[in-house]
């Protein structure tokens, strides 16, 4: 399986729900005009109903799409991390070098086993 699903979530500090919206439509911008349909085939977020949890689904065609991504993104990010408490779970089979890149990070690895 050389596709990487993941899923983040971020929980919003209070009273930056506003904010963290505002940074995440660049991101979403960002992955529009840069990566879907070259190597991000999906980028969808979700909210709670008061906008303190943020979840989000993606799928790479493999590392290295992810690792673009996280170039072109990656500013963002930060400053989404400045305001939210992460996580997130990575589905499939991460080189060695994204696993390294994600070390110190609330992150779970999860590799294929079986499906339908």
């Amino acid at each position: 399986m050389s596709k990487l699903h993941l899923t983040a979530r971020f929980k919003i500090q209070s009273g930056k729900s506003d904010i963290f919206r505002s940074i995440a439509s660049k991101c979403i911008a960002a992955v529009r005009e840069n990566e879907i349909n070259a190597g991000c085939s999906r980028y969808d977020w979700y909210y709670n109903d008061d906008y303190s949890i943020c979840d989000v689904l993606e799928t790479y065609s493999g590392n290295e799409a992810f690792f673009e991504h996280m170039n072109n993104v990656g500013a963002h990010l930060q400053e989404l991390f400045a305001i939210s408490e992460f996580s997130g779970n990575v589905y499939g089979s991460p080189s060695d070098a994204l696993k390294k890149a994600m070390e110190g990070m609330d992150v779970t690895f999860l590799s294929f086993e079986a499906g339908a």
